[in-house]
């Protein structure tokens, strides 16, 4: 999730970084002392404070947790130390610790940072150092391409847990037509975000090649909080659907103002929907006919996710979310990768994990090419604030 193009030049400068490394990071307290020749350390460059930090702190927790059982596990090879860092919610900052975590900590592998735009930032000097990079949530377009376009160009280091932006996009398109049975769509989209803006081509481009019609796109920025002059703009349209590509920070407020307009047709969006805090700023009241795209969904748990979720609750004192979830996966993954591979070799872990058939909290899955997992999107759908109902949804009919 997050400002992608704009922030890949930081990540060819990194190196220049380490006169700037103060107070990047701090050791976490899982995993052996050093000095344990079995002990492989995990970076975690997450957003801990910052405007995203609702995404960074539950991922980091995830992370922490999956450390924590890893290390019990009697059968692992290894142990693991988790070394924290705090991106701050900053690109520039998710680069500085990264670039710590590297040539200071001596990490083998990164997970986080939890938005597309801090995670491209460090991606080229992870690479370039054969540092393993799983990201738990950064959906944009191609973020594990160098060049944005081709496979060929995958970042040989760098793979994430989540769908991109276009599959999450076009499934909501094909709920929204097939299931909902809606033909004329609103868009309200973050003018300000790579995330919306993926989410909002998928979304428009599927829908119209499914016989829909965009009535109209309005567009905001992050950290606005009056949504007035938009619904306004729309509340004499005709159109059955709104989709709002966008984070829990604003969708909320526009759920809240458009029901209290009395805009009661069905309002759906991606996982950036997907926060507890949706429900403090909507209001349970106003969170009725809200639908979103997500990879993990508590309706229907597996016994895989059933045991996570007592886990998670008895560590934290509290439900995870979907981005606790990934990034336990995504933690899993790295040290899933290190147990096949046998080694602590970079290397190897890399071509480990290529070849890994993971089965995890938010699904089963293998690595495509790009080192994107081929997993199913879930359309889950908001009752009264409360998750209800989740359908899987091909997002290529």
């Amino acid at each position: 999730m997050g400002n992608f193009k704009k922030f890949m030049a930081m990540a060819a400068v990194s190196c220049m970084a380490l006169t700037t490394m103060t107070a990047c990071g701090n050791s976490g307290d899982a995993g052996s002392g050093d000095g344990d020749t079995n002990e492989i350390k995990i970076g975690l460059n997450y957003e801990l404070s910052g405007e995203t930090a609702n995404y960074g702190t539950p991922e980091y927790n995830g992370s922490m947790l999956a450390i924590k059982q890893a290390n019990a596990n009697k059968d692992n090879k290894f142990s693991y130390k988790a070394i924290k860092g705090d991106n701050k919610s900053q690109a520039d900052e998710s680069t500085n610790v990264a670039t710590k975590l590297i040539t200071s900590d001596g990490v083998k592998g990164i997970v986080g940072p939890a938005t597309s735009g801090a995670s491209a930032a460090t991606y080229q000097i992870a690479s370039d150092n054969k540092v393993l990079v799983v990201s738990p949530s950064a959906t944009a377009t191609n973020v594990t391409l160098q060049d944005g376009k081709t496979k060929e160009s995958v970042y040989p280091y760098v793979f994430r847990v989540c769908f991109e932006d276009p599959y999450q996009g076009a499934a909501m398109a094909v709920y929204a037509k097939d299931t909902l049975k809606k033909t004329k769509a609103v868009v309200i989209s973050d003018s300000s975000s790579d995330y919306a803006k993926g989410l909002s081509k998928a979304f428009q481009d599927k829908f119209k090649e499914k016989g829909g019609k965009i009535v109209t796109e309005l567009n905001y920025q992050a950290k606005d909080t009056d949504f007035n002059v938009q619904l306004t703009k729309i509340k004499g349209m005709d159109f059955d659907v709104i989709y709002i590509p966008g984070y829990y920070n604003e969708v909320g407020l526009i759920i809240k103002q458009a029901r209290e307009m009395g805009i009661d047709v069905p309002i759906v969006g991606g996982d950036g929907f997907d926060s507890t805090d949706l429900v403090k700023l909507a209001g349970n009241k106003n969170l009725n006919d809200v639908f979103f795209t997500t990879a993990y969904t508590t309706v229907d748990a597996s016994d895989a996710l059933t045991q996570f979720i007592a886990d998670y609750k008895k560590e934290y004192n509290e439900d995870p979310s979907m981005f606790s979830a990934l990034a336990y996966d995504a933690t899993n993954v790295l040290i899933q990768s290190f147990e096949k591979a046998g080694t602590a070799d970079s290397e190897a872990a890399q071509k480990a994990m290529a070849e890994l058939d993971f089965k995890g909290v938010t699904g089963s899955f293998t690595f495509d090419e790009t080192h994107t997992p081929k997993k199913a999107a879930l359309v889950v759908e908001l009752v009264d604030g409360e998750q209800k109902n989740a359908v899987e949804v091909d997002p290529n009919k």
